[in-house]
């Protein structure tokens, strides 16, 4: 069973920059997926970045592209969030799949409902 492990987060005011990371453990294969997610109150979760450990091939969503960027350092994943606006305050999760699925279109899928593990989320809020 492949086990999720987070850190980071916190609290930021408007234009800030914050950095949530993931280190798995457990049964990793040699290639996997790793996606990021948010979900802020009343509201459902919603991808905004996957890496694909094979090629570190990445995808984000539109409302976080050129902000944030996610990276694999020898296992461990970080999603790096710059010029951060109030909209992005939610907790954040880090979860994992054995493959990386493609989105129609193109690009990796984000999609929370392609990932079987999950890590216990981290909490990102950006004050205005």
């Amino acid at each position: 069973q492949v086990r999720l492990v987070e850190s980071g987060g916190g609290s930021v005011q408007a234009g800030g920059s914050l950095r949530v990371s993931c280190t798995p453990s457990g049964y990793t294969p040699s290639r996997y997926c790793v996606g990021w997610s948010r979900q802020a109150p009343g509201r459902e979760r919603e991808g905004v970045a996957t890496i694909w450990t094979a090629y570190g091939s990445t995808d984000y969503a539109d409302s976080v592209k050129g902000r944030f960027t996610v990276s694999n350092d020898n296992a461990k994943f970080t999603l790096q969030m710059n010029n951060l606006i109030p909209e992005d305050t939610a907790m954040y999760y880090c979860a994992s799949d054995f493959r990386c699925l493609v989105k129609y279109g193109g690009g990796w899928s984000l999609s929370p409902a392609d990932f079987r593990f999950w890590g216990q989320g981290t909490q990102v809020t950006v004050s205005s």
